[in-house]
């Protein structure tokens, strides 16, 4: 089952280094020509087959509005997609809105405690939840797909779906560098990930 995988456009919060999470920030410009450049790099690779594709992102501004400039570019209605909750980004609660610096300047000793164990770090919050438990909700998604699909959402999604699907180690998966301006192209059924 081929997916391609999109990371949202660039917003300011991602310019600033600060943890974004579930808070529904925009696009800035910078996110807007990523979005379309990968709309265009989309069509080149799937041409006429598009009406074979499943088109789905995550409900946050963020990335509907990628979703919608991706398939302007690729010559599709932009509003013809569908969105599933599953796919929102990973909430970092209480950290939500902050840099790490500012974090590590007060918070020292959570910073120390992430650092020994991404992936089942859970930052202080009511709402707040650890990779492994977005990895659970990812994992039920990804587990649906039933046709090819071009998906939009975000890193934290990203990383665990590189995990789930080819079993990078956890904390690996955690550290990846998951950019804004290229495609993760999926064979969900063989354990293949790669970048386009």
């Amino acid at each position: 089952m081929l997916i391609y995988m999109i990371r949202h456009g660039q917003t300011d919060w991602n310019a600033e280094g600060r943890f974004q999470g579930q808070h529904d920030i925009p696009l800035n410009d910078t996110g807007r020509g990523q979005a379309t450049g990968n709309g265009e790099m989309l069509a080149s690779l799937i041409g006429d087959a598009a009406a074979d594709y499943d088109f789905v992102a995550s409900p946050l501004s963020r990335t509907r509005e990628t979703m919608e400039l991706l398939r302007s570019a690729m010559g599709l209605p932009p509003l013809a997609y569908r969105t599933d909750g599953r796919l929102k980004e990973i909430s970092f609660g209480d950290w939500e809105g902050h840099t790490f610096h500012e974090l590590a300047l007060e918070f020292p000793d959570k910073i120390a405690a992430r650092a020994a164990g991404k992936w089942d770090f859970i930052p202080p919050g009511t709402d707040a939840e650890s990779y492994e438990i977005l990895s659970w909700r990812v994992g039920a998604w990804l587990g649906e797909v039933s046709r090819p699909t071009i998906c939009v959402a975000h890193g934290g999604v990203m990383r665990t779906v590189m995990k789930l699907v080819d079993g990078r180690p956890a904390d690996d998966a955690c550290e990846m560098n998951i950019p804004q301006d290229r495609i993760l192209k999926i064979d969900r059924d063989n354990g293949i990930t790669s970048w386009l």
